[in-house]
């Protein structure tokens, strides 16, 4: 796949029409899923054009998480207290460039977001997991999943647990459920997809209206015309050429058993960046395209968070209880993206995913020094400072939580690799479209494109970065606005 934006097609020029209908959604994942039901719950004829055989996408890889929050009905049973104005406060603090009407109305609808998924049929579980994980182990409803408890968001809004995780166990598939409810839920609706037929173009009239799109499905080619389009078609992860030019972080290849081996992608084959092209195509422009997720996560076992990272300098840069991609994102901005978890004896548990690679036990700092090639007597500076200020509880340098403070003093020392190239890293792209609080896709000067919305992640919205993200972000925004998009385009499509 390349870089290549496609043509629009001009309205003249199709000289018939396969179908004709109020709204047509590119892709049949969260976002457009969600973006179809409400299109037609609100009285729109709705057709999917999907590219896979099946649908989902990516979102029926994804574990479960949707970010959610202002006191649902699982925060409430867990004594959880929160409100949509406190959540309000994280996101604009962890956001890089907040779009305040759009984080305003999310937090703000949250509650009423989590009863419409709750509605679809299935229920989140009454209950949280306390502890520091990437996935709860089992069908926990309620976990912390971002950096509410890391400073300085801690000190800018009251912490509270967000991540509200579908009752499937496991790392990968939970939303899987989601999506199949979503079918159902499209099919009573009257919602038509039809599979393996992908977009390849949009049709525009004199104006620059997007008044339809060009599919092919095989061998056979055709023509929508439609009311309103609506593209939620996923990011461009698998875009080898994009990812070079935007995110060449998601390229780099690390040795392993089986050769060498770039980061694993968290994506489908079709998040070729295709959805974000058409947009582009018809005026439309793109945002935050070098931003991504990029992970390997040192945790669990969170004992480990009591360790020290540094970088080949020797020195700490990140307050180690960060979400793991806050972490990872603060790695690959230092020299050669090179980092180094070191915690002593009495705090070593091996990770309980073997996502950063363990390089060995030294006896001295000295002998850490030498074996990592820090500038001697730089490792052995930071962890006097940081076991000093750990006797007293404290960490005035990155103000990590009590909890993970402790001093390093007990060796011998084991010594983990978070370098970008040689820890197990995976990720997705951030970026996409440009879009207003109710998907329409956004010209460079501020105006519309009209009759063209997009959703998910091919629009930027509230995750734009991983230092701030927060696990379920992408499922819980995709899903809200995917819901604006497909209420608008079918308002846009009644006149």
């Amino acid at each position: 796949m390349s870089t290549e934006i496609p043509s629009t097609v001009a309205v003249g020029d199709v000289t018939s029409w396969s179908d004709e209908v109020d709204v047509l959604v590119v892709g049949f994942g969260i976002s457009g899923g969600c973006a179809a039901v409400s299109a037609a719950e609100a009285g729109a004829k709705v057709l999917v054009l999907e590219r896979a055989a099946a649908a989902g996408g990516t979102s029926s890889m994804a574990g479960g998480h949707f970010y959610l929050g202002g006191g649902t009905a699982v925060q409430e049973a867990t004594g959880h207290q929160d409100s949509a104005e406190e959540m309000y406060k994280y996101l604009v603090a962890v956001s890089r460039e907040p779009e305040l009407d759009k984080i305003r109305a999310y937090c703000d609808d949250s509650v009423e977001h989590f009863n419409w998924l709750e509605d679809l049929g299935f229920q989140f579980e009454r209950s949280y997991y306390p502890g520091k994980v990437v996935v709860p182990p089992g069908t926990e409803g309620l976990s912390y999943t971002g950096n509410e408890k890391v400073w300085p968001f801690c000190e800018q809004a009251t912490p509270a647990p967000r991540g509200h995780s579908v009752p499937v166990p496991g790392e990968l598939g939970g939303a899987a459920m989601v999506i199949d409810l979503l079918l159902k839920r499209a099919a009573d609706l009257g919602v038509q997809i039809r599979y393996e037929t992908g977009a390849t173009n949009l049709v525009v009239d004199d104006d620059g209206t997007v008044v339809g799109v060009q599919w092919k499905h095989f061998g056979d080619t055709g023509a929508v015309k439609a009311k309103a389009v609506i593209i939620a078609a996923g990011g461009f992860a698998m875009n080898e050429e994009m990812v070079a030019r935007y995110t060449p972080a998601l390229g780099v290849q690390r040795r392993s058993s089986h050769g060498m081996v770039a980061p694993y992608i968290l994506g489908n084959p079709h998040d070729d960046g295709l959805g974000i092209m058409l947009g582009v195509s018809a005026g439309g422009v793109a945002r935050n395209l070098d931003q991504l997720f990029i992970t390997a996560a040192a945790y669990p076992p969170e004992i480990l968070l009591t360790g020290v990272i540094v970088n080949k300098e020797g020195n700490r840069f990140v307050a180690e209880d960060s979400y793991h991609s806050r972490t990872s994102a603060f790695v690959l901005e230092q020299p050669d993206q090179a980092a180094y978890l070191v915690v002593d004896e009495a705090h070593l548990e091996m990770p309980e995913m073997p996502l950063i690679k363990f390089i060995d036990g030294f006896e001295s700092i000295a002998e850490m020094e030498t074996a990592l090639e820090l500038p001697a007597g730089s490792l052995a500076a930071t962890l006097e400072r940081y076991n000093t200020n750990a006797a007293n509880g404290e960490d005035p340098d990155f103000h990590k939580q009590p909890d993970y403070v402790a001093a390093q003093d007990q060796g011998p020392w084991a010594v983990f690799d978070l370098s970008l190239g040689r820890a197990m890293y995976s990720g997705f792209t951030m970026g996409g479209l440009a879009v207003s609080i109710d998907g329409a896709v956004i010209r460079e000067d501020g105006s519309a494109v009209t009759g063209l919305y997009a959703a998910g992640a091919c629009a930027s919205n509230i995750a734009q970065d991983g230092k701030g993200y927060a696990s379920g972000t992408q499922l819980g925004e995709g899903s809200y606005f995917g819901r604006r998009a497909g209420r608008h385009a079918a308002a846009q499509a009644a006149g």
